[in-house]
């Protein structure tokens, strides 16, 4: 069986959709699974990735804010409380944004190279 192309593959992730057919929704809750595929009926919550994604992104995001806030505190002379005023919610809402889709890309990543073990189900 050839692999389907990468970008469509990678973009039905990032917009939270079956990694099968593309159709179906991937979330039933704000970050809980649906059980099946509305569509195809691939078992979803069977597969669930645990707490993979949010250290993806702890790091990514570790790595992309901190030289930023640093940045930013050079140039600028702010209070402590004034950093933590700025940089928590921005954080935060960097995080919780990205979560459903990190968690979705790993589900499809995991789909895409271990299709056998989720066909079986």
């Amino acid at each position: 069986m050839a692999e389907e192309p990468l970008v469509p593959f990678l973009w039905r992730a990032v917009s939270c959709r079956c990694p099968r057919c593309g159709k179906g929704k991937l979330f039933a809750d704000s970050l809980k699974f649906t059980e099946r595929c509305s569509h195809c009926s691939l078992a979803i919550a069977k597969h669930d990735n645990g707490d993979g994604p949010a250290v993806f992104l702890i790091f990514i995001l570790g790595f992309l804010l901190v030289p930023l806030a640093l940045t930013f505190a050079r140039y600028v002379e702010w209070p402590l409380w004034a950093y933590a005023l700025l940089w928590g919610p921005v954080i935060l809402g960097a995080t919780l944004g990205m979560l459903r889709p990190a968690k979705a890309l790993t589900l499809a990543l995991q789909y895409r190279h271990r299709r056998e073990v989720f066909d079986e189900s």
